[in-house]
Protein backbone atom coordinates (compact mmCIF):
# COMPACT_ATOMS: atom_id res chain seq x y z
CA UNK A 1 0.00 0.00 0.00
CA UNK A 2 1.38 3.39 -1.00
CA UNK A 3 1.38 5.99 1.75
CA UNK A 4 1.73 9.76 1.90
CA UNK A 5 5.16 9.16 3.40
CA UNK A 6 6.12 7.14 0.31
CA UNK A 7 5.05 10.03 -1.92
CA UNK A 8 7.08 12.46 0.18
CA UNK A 9 10.17 10.32 -0.34
CA UNK A 10 9.60 9.63 -4.04
CA UNK A 11 8.80 13.19 -5.04
CA UNK A 12 11.47 15.14 -3.22
CA UNK A 13 15.08 15.95 -3.98
CA UNK A 14 17.71 13.79 -2.33
CA UNK A 15 21.16 15.34 -2.35
CA UNK A 16 23.61 12.46 -2.88
CA UNK A 17 26.23 11.52 -0.34
CA UNK A 18 29.76 10.81 -1.51
CA UNK A 19 29.07 7.06 -1.22
CA UNK A 20 25.91 7.39 -3.31
CA UNK A 21 27.78 9.40 -5.98
CA UNK A 22 30.28 6.56 -6.35
CA UNK A 23 27.48 4.01 -6.72
CA UNK A 24 25.73 6.14 -9.35
CA UNK A 25 28.97 6.28 -11.34
CA UNK A 26 29.45 2.51 -11.13
CA UNK A 27 25.89 1.79 -12.27
CA UNK A 28 26.15 4.25 -15.19
CA UNK A 29 29.46 2.71 -16.29
CA UNK A 30 28.03 -0.81 -16.27
CA UNK A 31 24.91 0.34 -18.12
CA UNK A 32 26.99 2.16 -20.73
CA UNK A 33 28.97 -1.02 -21.32
CA UNK A 34 25.76 -2.98 -21.89
CA UNK A 35 24.38 -0.25 -24.16
CA UNK A 36 27.60 -0.30 -26.20
CA UNK A 37 27.33 -4.09 -26.52
CA UNK A 38 23.72 -3.79 -27.71
CA UNK A 39 24.68 -1.06 -30.20
CA UNK A 40 27.58 -3.11 -31.56
CA UNK A 41 25.68 -6.38 -31.87
CA UNK A 42 22.19 -5.48 -33.02
CA UNK A 43 20.88 -3.92 -36.21
CA UNK A 44 19.67 -0.34 -36.19
CA UNK A 45 15.98 -0.90 -35.48
CA UNK A 46 13.08 -0.12 -33.20
CA UNK A 47 14.10 -3.11 -31.06
CA UNK A 48 17.62 -1.74 -30.70
CA UNK A 49 16.20 1.61 -29.60
CA UNK A 50 13.87 -0.13 -27.15
CA UNK A 51 16.73 -2.17 -25.69
CA UNK A 52 18.85 0.95 -25.11
CA UNK A 53 15.82 2.77 -23.64
CA UNK A 54 15.28 -0.06 -21.18
CA UNK A 55 18.93 0.10 -20.11
CA UNK A 56 18.40 3.82 -19.44
CA UNK A 57 15.22 3.02 -17.50
CA UNK A 58 17.12 0.45 -15.45
CA UNK A 59 19.72 3.08 -14.54
CA UNK A 60 17.03 5.53 -13.49
CA UNK A 61 15.28 2.90 -11.37
CA UNK A 62 18.56 1.86 -9.76
CA UNK A 63 19.32 5.51 -9.02
CA UNK A 64 15.92 5.86 -7.39
CA UNK A 65 16.64 2.77 -5.29
CA UNK A 66 19.83 4.41 -4.06
CA UNK A 67 18.27 7.83 -3.47
CA UNK A 68 15.03 6.68 -1.86
CA UNK A 69 16.11 3.47 -0.19
CA UNK A 70 18.23 5.02 2.49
Amino acid sequence: MITESDLDVWFSYHAPTEDQKARYVEIRAAAKSLAQCILANTPNSADQSAAIRKVREAVMTANAAIACGE
